[in-house]
């Protein structure tokens, strides 16, 4: 993509206005604790102090509205906590610029490697160090930077306690999170129905995991809706997919595909009905006709072998899924259905296909489940401070963000002193607030804060000259525009940035700044620091496309592990392995999304592919989603403890594992994988094992080296590397498509 484009694209995502669910109820929550802040600061210190704690519990009002399964409560006092320390701080060491320019440069630092952490822990601490260098300047004596830290500390205090004594919707994200993952398979499901082989996110999945990890305190007061849904989730997804798909034995027309649409659909209405209960903690209203058409008689005799196997767990999972939402059991409901979701929910090792989830599974019972368990707030500090560290290495992408942040950051505040307009602490604010970690936030940003400063700064001009309002006025309008800006939070940067501007007007007009004083070189200065961050990115960056070959073979070794350990179960059904299948594909899950947020990123840049066309990385992307669908199939079916044994399966398991690996390596270095260790595996199934008595699995594993073999074929287009002349080497003789040349 060009510059031009590039900015082009940027700029419009910046100032685009997105369509989201309003919570009002929450903007006024935090509204309120802002007034009783400045009202109390008003009454007890003054102006000054006032619009010093306003800014503590303003900013402690949007840490509660980052997306977090932590209690809210805390990320308030948090927040409130660290910006009193920092203005503090500041403000011992303002007097002497060099002192305050090295402290500037040390905390901005820290906080743009606080990214590693996770996006809530760094824009709280990027929010920071900016409203810091907005707070140093209060202040006139020691005695006044302490009073003004204790206030901004009170902010987060009043926050914290309206969110408790005044709580919105308490346990909401989490209900929305399990929602949404019963919701998109119930979207799977129907697509199913006219696409056997439709993809499938597994996003919405992964961050109903998220959310169910809660702390010992969380666990006591969880509803109970909230316990188990999510580990019948995770098994129902491969139950659907092999349900479905032609390869495990229902052919594409007739009655037994018919038969199988039908059972689709009713598997998305329970789901839908699951979900709608969740979401909104009423009791499930079941569709009788849904419910109807997996008793109807005859199916047996439609369904056979594992498409009938695969229709008896899906009856059973979806009747537990049910009775977990809320739903009352229903008459005619399997033996072995109910009861079995009445535990709290699992990290998943115990939830795999291999868990008796119906009649004749291996075993009486299933295996006591332990709760997902999330570390309190405190025991989150040394995870923080352990993932900053492994960060801190030359060439990674937070250690450039936080290294660019903190040299734009002295530089815009050098420059803001030495030009002649005053308040030059807004151009470092511009930067550290609208400076990210990837191109597209920093530029997106940066045009939005530039447009919505300029409208809101404009807004609250024509305001303060039409109404000349005295301190309280002041400080009503600057509430009324943080409880706007709340409200609109969600719907993008420009509304945010708009309501942000006339806020800090106001709230500094209240402080007996005229908004003359204000204005002018608020606009230049914040001009000024957007140019910087912008200009930083393009001197210093962080491209992400450069990774995406790294990234990709990262998918290919963790999709390979996931599949070996597949294929091992069926090897060694004696074995307890379903927690290595059930690790291995979190695993995969996770380079699967780090791959598609590294593609979303590097697909805004202006910068070239370096060995890995468009058109290569969409089709190696469909080759890898493929092996982990294949993989899945078999999931579904993993065989139970005292199964006939299959031990070609181990030798494939071995080398696929093994070969992954390798290929990996292959793509990192811009060579294109092989196959012939798992060709070989292949063909040595077929000489031990002649009868192929697990025909399921040994189609399977064909439909494995397709996959990979589709893969190597996407690679072979990208630019291949050079040579030290050079020159492209020379492609190795043979045919490109190993299905030519392999007997099977």
């Amino acid at each position: 993509m060009s510059w031009r484009r590039a900015l082009k694209d940027t700029a419009r995502s910046g100032i685009a206005v997105e369509k989201k669910r309003l919570e009002p109820l929450i903007a006024v929550r935090g509204a309120a604790g802002l007034a009783i802040v400045i009202a109390l600061s008003l009454w007890l210190f003054g102006p000054a102090a006032a619009a010093s704690s306003a800014f503590g519990a303003f900013q402690a009002a949007i840490a509660t509205f980052q997306r977090s399964w932590r209690p809210r409560p805390e990320l308030a006092i948090a927040s409130g906590t660290s910006l009193a320390v920092s203005t503090f701080l500041g403000y011992l060491t303002i007097s002497k610029e060099p002192l305050f320019l090295a402290l500037l440069v040390v905390w901005t630092f820290a906080a743009g490697m606080s990214w590693a952490a996770g996006p809530t822990i760094g824009l709280i601490a990027s929010s920071n160090v900016a409203i810091m260098l907005v707070t140093v300047t209060l202040p006139t004596s020691v005695a006044q930077a302490a009073g003004h830290a204790a206030m901004m500390i009170v902010g987060g205090l009043v926050q914290a306690a309206l969110i408790v004594l005044f709580p919105v919707r308490r346990w909401g994200a989490h209900r929305d999170a399990l929602a949404d993952a019963l919701a998109a398979e119930a979207d799977y499901a129907r697509r199913l129905r006219h696409d056997p082989v439709a993809s499938f996110d597994p996003q919405p999945l992964m961050e109903a995991r998220n959310a169910a990890a809660v702390t010992p305190r969380q666990a006591r007061r969880r509803p109970a809706e909230l316990h188990g849904a999510r580990g019948i989730a995770e098994r129902i997804r491969p139950v659907l997919a092999s349900l479905a798909d032609p390869a495990m034995g229902v052919p594409a027309e007739g009655p037994a595909r018919d038969r199988v649409r039908e059972l689709l659909a009713s598997a998305a209405a329970l789901l839908d009905a699951a979900a709608h209960a969740i979401r909104h903690g009423e009791p499930v209203k079941v569709p009788p006709a849904a419910l109807a058409t997996f008793r109807t008689p005859d199916t047996g005799s439609i369904l056979t072998g594992a498409p009938y196997r695969a229709m008896t767990r899906l009856n059973t999972l979806l009747q537990d899924v049910v009775e977990t939402a809320g739903g009352a059991p229903q008459d005619g409901a399997p033996s072995g259905a109910r009861g079995t979701a009445r535990s709290a929910e699992t990290d998943g090792r115990s939830t795999s296909g291999r868990a008796p989830t119906h009649p004749g599974a291996r075993g009486t019972a299933r295996p006591a489940p332990t709760t997902r368990s999330r570390p309190t707030f405190l025991a989150l500090i040394p995870k923080a401070l352990k993932a900053m560290r492994s960060e801190l290495r030359r060439g990674s992408p937070v250690t450039r963000h936080a290294t660019r942040v903190s040299a734009v950051a002295a530089t815009g505040y050098i420059l803001g002193t030495w030009l002649p307009l005053g308040h030059g602490y807004w151009a470092p604010l511009t930067s550290v607030m609208v400076m990210r970690p990837d191109f597209s936030q920093t530029y997106s940003r940066a045009v939005a804060r530039l447009a919505g400063t300029v409208i809101g700064v404009a807004v609250a001009t024509g305001a303060v000259q039409a109404a000349s309002p005295g301190t309280l006025l002041s400080g009503a309008l600057a509430v009324a525009s943080a409880a706007l800006m709340y409200l609109l939070m969600r719907t993008g940067q420009f509304a945010t940035q708009a309501c942000i501007a006339a806020y800090v007007v106001f709230l500094l007009g209240m402080g007996g700044e005229e908004w003359t004083q204000t204005v002018p070189e608020r606009v230049l200065l914040t001009l000024m620091g957007g140019f910087l961050a912008m200009l930083a990115y393009a001197v210093y960056p962080a491209w992400e496309t450069p990774r995406l070959r790294t990234r990709l073979a990262d998918w290919l070794a963790a999709q390979g592990t996931y599949a070996a350990a597949v294929f091992g179960s069926y090897a060694d059904p004696s074995a307890s392995n379903a927690p290595d299948v059930r690790q291995a594909l979190l695993t995969a899950r996770t380079a699967r999304a780090a791959w598609h947020a590294a593609v979303a990123r590097a697909t805004a840049e202006p910068v070239r592919h370096r060995g890995l066309s468009r058109t290569a990385a969409d089709d190696a992307e469909d080759a890898l989603a493929q092996l982990g669908r294949v993989a899945m199939l078999l999931e579904a079916h993993l065989p139970e403890r005292g199964a006939t044994p299959v031990p070609p399966a181990a030798r494939f398991a071995d080398a696929l594992r093994e070969s992954t690996h390798q290929g990996a390596k292959a793509i990192r270095e811009r060579r294109v994988p092989t196959w012939d260790a798992v060709r070989e595996a292949l063909d040595a199934w077929d000489t031990e094992n002649p009868e192929n008595a697990d025909k399921v699995v040994r189609n399977t594993a064909t439909l494995v080296l397709d996959t990979l073999t589709e893969l190597s074929e996407a690679l072979d287009t990208a630019v291949p590397p050079m040579t030290l002349d050079g020159t492209a080497p020379e492609k190795p003789d043979g045919p490109r498509n190993p299905k030519d040349s392999a007997t099977r």
